[in-house]
């Protein structure tokens, strides 16, 4: 019965995303449901101690990595450095090659610090005429869309400053570059695997002779011929977000010791907070505002006409990001309090790898909550301890749990209810009945590549 309890409540939050509903109102309704049949005196008390205290943690945390990373992709886009980059690529890679363009530029501005909500917005247009001119089936964007921003560049390739690859810092002290080689060998995996499945999806329509198609909604309009900006100017922000935050997080452990004691005169008791719990968060941080400080350099006048409104509408996506987040953090701190959770917890540990229990407990808890951050979030909170424990005892650097969760987040997070899923399938005018398949065949990549990953590292030691 606590089980089915437990249950129900997961089943009710998937099905109220699944229909488009507010996670922020559904997640604390499903969680004391479960509370109101488990305990029904408990509800109050859990709802201000248990689900407010997380989700307020959550944000506390991870909330400035949100807002900065929304800002500095806005800025990207009103600079003109997004058209730039894009077009660029294009000219590079041809466009005969409108599948592994797209890919790319969804790489470059995911791994160059901007959101992937932003990424959809600001590439659809671009993929748009190319499938156009190259004349692919529309139903195709959206799995080339996630191939390039939900993907490699999220949470498998290091230093990535995507918030999949920075929560697993705080619950084993380790920082976004953990696990290089393995990362940089998975990422290779679905990177190769995802081209070749859509590759073959695109010689498949040929064949049946299907084009783009007609009549479809959320045409983009025309784009303009081209942008002003150079493309290596461009991409400078990019990189300087990726260089200062390899620099910050090694310097930010010389300038500040393992426990940080902050005394003001107006405060009773010290501040007090253990570095490595915050190391990588700040060296994100630092390294968002550095990239927005550079676009805000070379790109001041078309950038502060619309800076107001375009900082608005950030901060606004970045308001409902974190929110949805911390809501499904909050709730899972709920569900994990519940003497049902107990028994799928239980039934978890009893696999004996370290490092597969860790992956199929992350993906699994991502795919039930539709957000990779989410689902990771609940899973460290709740195990962490046990995976260190585990991995301590296997000799398994925590690197190496750092990486297998932030890419097993990625996995089957994306199932029909995720919020990336929706956003995408809205802005591109399509259905999931069109175009889920293939988002779905690239989440099934994306959690092979997990698995591929523990058995290289089992295989040859490298990290």
């Amino acid at each position: 019965m606590t089980f089915a309890i437990v249950l129900l409540a997961l089943v009710l939050l998937m099905l109220a995303a699944y229909r488009g509903y507010s996670v922020i109102l559904f997640a604390p309704l499903a969680a004391l449901l479960a509370v109101l049949l488990t305990d029904p005196a408990a509800v109050p008390s859990v709802f201000t101690g248990l689900f407010m205290e997380r989700m307020v943690g959550f944000l506390k945390l991870y909330f400035p990595v949100f807002l900065l990373g929304a800002v500095f992709g806005k800025l990207i886009e009103l600079s003109g450095f997004s058209q730039s980059i894009a077009a660029a690529v294009i000219r590079l890679v041809g466009q005969e090659r409108a599948i592994l363009s797209i890919v790319l530029v969804c790489a470059l501005l995911t791994y160059g610090g901007v959101s992937l909500f932003v990424v959809v917005f600001a590439v659809y247009p671009f993929a748009a005429e190319m499938f156009r001119r190259g004349d692919i089936p529309k139903r195709l964007i959206p799995g080339t869309i996630a191939l390039g921003a939900f993907t490699f560049t999220m949470d498998a390739l290091p230093g990535t400053p995507q918030i999949q690859n920075i929560i697993p810092t705080t619950f084993f002290g380790t920082n976004t570059w953990a696990a290089p080689l393995l990362g940089v060998i998975g990422g290779a995996f679905i990177l190769t695997c995802g081209l070749l499945y859509l590759e073959w999806r695109r010689r498949q329509a040929v064949q049946a002779g299907e084009g783009y198609g007609v009549g479809h909604s959320n045409e983009p309009e025309q784009l303009a011929s081209g942008s002003s900006v150079h493309p290596l100017l461009a991409i400078l922000p990019l990189l300087v977000v990726g260089i200062a935050n390899l620099i910050f997080t090694r310097l930010i452990p010389r300038f500040y010791e393992p426990t940080i004691e902050t005394q003001l005169e107006g405060l009773a008791q010290p501040l007090v907070m253990q570095l490595s719990s915050v190391v990588a968060i700040w060296a994100v941080m630092g390294a968002l505002l550095m990239g927005i400080l550079t676009v805000l350099v070379f790109a001041f006048r078309p950038v502060i006409t619309k800076f107001a409104e375009g900082t608005k509408t950030a901060v606004g996506g970045a308001l409902l990001a974190a929110m949805n987040t911390a809501s499904e953090y909050g709730f899972g701190a709920v569900i994990a309090a519940l003497p049902g959770f107990l028994i799928i917890r239980n039934a978890l540990m009893s696999i004996p790898d370290p490092l597969v229990n860790e992956a199929i407990t992350v993906t699994t808890l991502a795919g039930v909550t539709g957000s990779a951050s989410g689902g990771l979030s609940i899973a460290l909170a709740a195990m962490s301890e046990h995976f260190l424990a585990a991995a301590q005892a296997a000799n398994i650097p925590p690197e190496v749990l750092h990486r297998v969760a932030a890419m097993a987040s990625g996995g089957m997070d994306t199932l029909p209810h995720n919020g990336a899923v929706i956003t995408l399938l809205a802005v591109t005018g399509l259905t999931h009945r069109q175009s889920y398949k293939d988002i779905f065949a690239i989440t099934c990549v994306k959690t092979l590549a997990v698995f591929f990953v523990i058995a290289v590292y089992y295989a040859t030691g490298i990290v």
